[in-house]
């Protein structure tokens, strides 16, 4: 059975939306209910029985080295640097599995909450992108779900196929499979891991797989104060 060996965690990203709280710490090392974001997302990787797990940094990034020197853990966990410029999503995906000789990785963003509630989905998730032999796969849920009322959706779901309509009623959660061919033609380079998504969807080949699970993001200081209240 095939199955994915590596996870993908970026964590480059200057959170503004979180200053002044990120001026001195990075988004990934920010706690919520007594743990960071990022050991939140390696967490939930390892539950999934994925060992490999890259991090790619830029922001700040001594503080996150640090933090994993410490960190106990039974998996392998490689960081890289988006060098002298951040890379965005798409170039730091793309420097991340230029490191890899797997073919599939499972991409974390890591400020959402990924809890155990969110397992069975992302098994059932995996098993349907093998199935189907598809190349990209995005968890989304239902703006409805959203612990956060004011996000605007991403997409629209229409025969399990992601497009962009005026009804986009579907967030992205920040967590996708992809496969290393869809960024054969890219160069590692700034760029957005959206690019590839347009590509796919005027080529019928991004699919969407919705979870049904209260969607919780750490999208600002707004929602930082609510979630550390609660």
């Amino acid at each position: 059975m095939m199955k994915i060996n590596t996870g993908l965690i970026l964590c480059a990203g200057y959170g503004k939306r979180l200053k002044p709280i990120t001026l001195k710490i990075p988004k990934p090392l920010i706690e919520i209910n007594e743990i960071t974001l990022l050991e939140n997302s390696i967490n939930f990787l390892e539950k999934l029985e994925i060992k490999n797990i890259k991090i790619n940094t830029f922001y700040l990034q001594d503080k996150i080295k640090n933090f994993i020197l410490t960190y106990k853990s039974n998996s392998k966990i490689e960081i890289l640097n988006d060098g002298d410029k951040i890379l965005d999503t798409g170039g730091g995906i793309l420097n991340l599995i230029n490191r890899s000789d797997e073919n599939d990785f499972i991409v974390l963003n890591p400020d959402t909450l990924w809890g155990d509630n969110y397992l069975k989905t992302t098994i059932k998730m995996m098993n349907y992108y093998f199935k189907k032999e598809i190349k990209n796969l995005l968890m989304i849920v239902n703006k409805e779900n959203s612990f956060d009322k004011r996000m605007k959706g991403d997409f629209s779901l229409k025969n399990e196929m992601l497009q962009k309509n005026k009804e986009n009623n579907f967030i992205y959660t920040g967590l996708q499979i992809i496969n290393k061919s869809l960024f054969e033609n890219e160069k590692v380079m700034p760029f957005s891991v959206t690019k590839i998504w347009d590509w796919a969807i005027k080529n019928k080949m991004l699919y969407g797989f919705e979870i049904k699970e209260q969607f919780i993001h750490l999208t600002d200081l707004e929602i930082y104060n609510k979630l550390v209240k609660k």
